[in-house]
């Protein structure tokens, strides 16, 4: 995954901006060197019913590596999500289901089942999701965890510096 070759990215959503679906894209802004392509386009509600919006999803997951599947909007419109899944699965792209903002709430069982990966509100969780289930990436990483006061060979005198 380069600037060249960003993972295309899709987030459920039912012709609107909501705050969960923008914070989605907030988190992975905040992230240095990784590029993607938001697919998904809340702003192309098309006219005709129900046909020509289950066919604008289609055409809008279908450009997609994986897809994030929102929990809130699914207790919305839970007819709505699962069609979305099911053009995920029959298109065989991998989904991310995100827990409840703020863990107000849990995540529909049924989410849980469907998708490849539930994950948390966290930066590093979006991308690491994404390249694995998108690219096949490992992305095995080790925390670094700072101790005030100690370095590599024990416990730092103050005094000596």
């Amino acid at each position: 995954m380069s600037e060249n070759n960003p993972i295309r990215v899709f987030v459920t959503h039912s012709f609107g901006e909501s705050e969960s679906y923008l914070r989605v894209f907030e988190f992975l802004e905040s992230v240095d060197r990784f590029y993607y392509v938001n697919v998904s386009r809340p702003d192309a509600s098309p006219n005709g019913g129900m046909d020509a919006v289950k066919d604008e999803l289609i055409a809008q997951i279908k450009l997609a590596e994986a897809v994030f599947v929102m929990p809130d909007l699914y207790d919305r419109q839970p007819d709505l999500v699962n069609f979305m899944m099911d053009v995920a699965d029959a298109n065989k792209i991998p989904m991310i289901v995100i827990r409840p903002f703020g863990q107000v709430s849990e995540t529909a069982p049924e989410l849980i089942a469907r998708c490849k990966e539930h994950i948390e509100w966290n930066s590093r969780e979006f991308v690491d999701a994404l390249k694995r289930q998108a690219r096949n990436e490992d992305t095995a990483r080790w925390e670094t965890i700072d101790f005030p006061g100690w370095d590599e060979t024990g416990k730092i005198d103050i005094n000596k510096q």
